[in-house]
C-alpha cells in the first residue's frame, strides 16, 4: 500500500477530483473513490483536470463507504471534512 492514500467520500465537482488525482500521480499516493460520484470518470470538466493523469494513477473504487472499511480494515485513518461542526478539522482512530 502507498505510504500516503487519499480517500474522497462521494465527490461530486469533477474538477476539484481531477485536480486531487493529477496531485496523487505527482506524488505517487495512492486515490481511493467511494461512489456514488456526482460524474462519470469520463465527464470533460475531469478530463481537463486530470483525466490525462489518469493512467499513472494508483486507483481504487468502492461502492460504499462501508465497501471501504471493509476492504481496509487494520489501517489508521486521519479524517477531514468541510461538513464538520467540529473547530478541528483533522481526527486520528486507530
Amino acid at each position: 500500500m502507498a505510504e500516503l492514500n487519499i480517500v474522497l467520500v462521494e465527490p461530486e465537482i469533477p474538477q476539484n477530483t481531477g485536480n486531487i488525482a493529477r496531485t496523487c500521480a505527482a506524488t505517487g499516493a495512492r486515490l481511493h473513490l467511494v461512489e456514488p460520484m456526482g460524474f462519470k470518470v469520463d465527464d470533460k470538466k475531469l478530463k481537463r483536470a486530470g483525466l490525462d493523469y489518469w493512467h499513472f494513477l494508483d486507483i481504487t473504487y468502492y461502492k460504499s463507504l462501508d465497501d471501504f472499511f471493509e476492504r481496509t480494515k487494520g489501517g489508521k485513518y486521519y479524517y477531514f471534512s468541510t461538513k464538520s461542526s467540529a473547530k478541528a478539522y483533522g481526527y486520528f482512530i486507530s
